[in-house]
């Protein structure tokens, strides 16, 4: 491939060192984005990769990725934000003040995606966000209840914010895309990674049962071969742009992705709470 520079967020484990190495072997750079210090610096060390290090938990830590990737890098072909999870049975707050899984799996990407909004605009790049079909099983985006202080349980709260990653990518599209900013959200299936592992959601049984995971979920590499797609794809030729995708092909996702005033307002939302002067 025509060497792209290639941030993935979330790229120390799982999906994102899949999509790394397969990306890396095609001759991207690739650049490492991971909250492990240990595990980040071992991939790259791998790969021969740059990488930084920054705690989506905490806004300041993405602002500061930012402005690192800002100066680092003269052109972002490909922004994946592949970062996030599920997280514990509890409700929690960041320093912040936002719910963890909204922060985490969408507002932080968000800010990162919009603080570099001129230069992925120069790059004429693509915006990939790692989604889930629990956008469609578990997912409902409540405007007046982003922060879940109501209903508020582990499933809710990741089905809604992998809902916000497609609803985010249908207004990127919106607005960016006629000065030459693509975007697109996709399912990598069930893979078989630490996914839920360090929480106490009811989920990480099935994925610390080994049997389990054989019987039902995928390896991280099949899992990233849509990232790795999306990326090595040309937007308007491999993929729309705008659209959500299972297994390389369009996806059926929740009714409410569609739903543009959704969209244009959990953007603004999410502005406001990213910047609240």
């Amino acid at each position: 491939m025509e060497q792209k520079t290639i941030v993935i967020t979330g790229a120390s484990d799982g999906v994102g060192a899949a999509a790394a190495r397969e990306l890396a072997g095609r001759g991207a750079q690739v650049v490492l984005v991971g909250r492990s210090p240990q595990k980040t610096t071992a991939l790259a060390e791998e790969l021969g990769a740059p990488h930084h290090l920054a705690d989506f938990a905490s806004l300041a830590q993405v602002r500061r990725l930012a402005a690192e990737l800002d100066a680092a890098y003269p052109r972002i072909d490909v922004l994946a934000n592949n970062a996030g999870g599920i997280m514990g049975s509890k409700r929690k707050v960041t320093e912040d003040g936002n719910e963890l899984t909204f922060q985490v799996n969408h507002l932080a990407g968000f800010l990162l995606t919009t603080l570099l909004m001129d230069k992925l605009i120069a790059s004429r790049a693509s915006v990939i966000q790692t989604s889930s079909v629990a956008a469609r099983l578990a997912g409902r985006v409540e405007l007046d209840n982003l922060q879940l202080e109501h209903g508020y349980s582990a499933q809710s709260a990741y089905g809604a914010s992998k809902l916000e990653n497609i609803l985010f990518t249908r207004e990127l599209h919106r607005r960016f895309h006629d000065q030459g900013v693509s975007a697109a959200a996709f399912h990598p299936g069930v893979v078989g990674t630490n996914f839920a592992l360090d929480t106490d959601s009811p989920m990480r049984f099935f994925y610390a049962a080994g049997f389990l995971r054989k019987l039902f979920t995928i390896t991280p590499e099949r899992g990233a071969d849509q990232l790795v797609w999306l990326a090595d794809g040309t937007p308007g030729t491999t993929w729309q742009s705008g659209g959500y995708y299972e297994k390389r092909k369009p996806g059926h996702t929740a009714a409410q992705a569609d739903d543009a005033e959704t969209a244009r307002r959990l953007w603004d939302a999410s502005a406001r709470l990213v910047d609240p002067a």
